[in-house]
């Protein structure tokens, strides 16, 4: 990845002691960043799956814990690349297109487990979204703009609590609601995003001469 500072997602966990330990760790190996953000495709299908063919307790753990670690990739491939020197001329393909597919792998993953296959798909829709008003306003110069209210780490941290409120409901035989609530919470934070970034663009460029 080449990303300059004004256009990488702010994101404390990076100044964490843990989160420099396995970079500098990556940094020293043959693994390059490209790979981290090609495993986080890998985790995201492997928790999809989980959701969509193994609807138990342990299935949605799976799934909670994949999401984590998409999360974890995300969070990784940037530091070796930027702190560890190792960017690459693709890297801003690997940083986006990786992103995009995981993202959906998962939400529409969750509304399908939740018997609301369009919810999936829409939430899908409007999460690219998100990422496509960011690169636009990129494009006419401005910088990134990363704000939410739901942003990619929202986005995952409702499927997260979603899948972990699922597995109460299955534990004690409830009716199943949480990943029907996680997607709706989901596809309508994602559409606001969109449009507070939109309204964000329109401000910036209203004020240029």
């Amino acid at each position: 990845m080449t990303e300059s500072d004004h256009n990488r997602r702010p994101i404390a966990a990076r100044d964490t002691g843990w989160a420099r330990a396995i970079a500098a760790r990556l940094v020293n190996s043959n693994i390059t960043p490209n790979q981290i953000s090609l495993a986080s495709v890998l985790f995201a299908a492997l928790g999809a799956a989980a959701l969509l063919w193994w609807p138990t307790i342990a299935g949605l753990l799976t799934c909670a814990i994949c999401i984590q670690l998409r999360l974890l990739c995300n969070l990784i491939d940037g530091m070796v690349a930027v702190e560890g020197g190792k960017a690459s001329p693709l890297g801003r393909i690997y940083n986006e297109f990786p992103d995009r597919i995981t993202d959906t792998l998962f939400i529409v993953a969750a509304g399908y487990a939740a018997q609301a296959p369009w919810l999936g798909w829409l939430g899908a829709v409007f999460a690219v979204g998100t990422a496509y008003v960011r690169v636009f306003g990129g494009s006419l110069g401005l910088a990134q703009d990363f704000r939410g209210p739901v942003a990619k780490q929202q986005r995952m941290a409702l499927l997260t609590l979603g899948c972990l409120a699922a597995m109460a409901e299955v534990h004690w035989h409830a009716e199943p609601r949480a990943l029907f609530i996680a997607s709706a919470l989901v596809a309508a934070g994602s559409c606001i995003t969109c449009m507070t970034r939109t309204r964000a663009i329109v401000v910036q460029l209203r004020r240029q001469p």
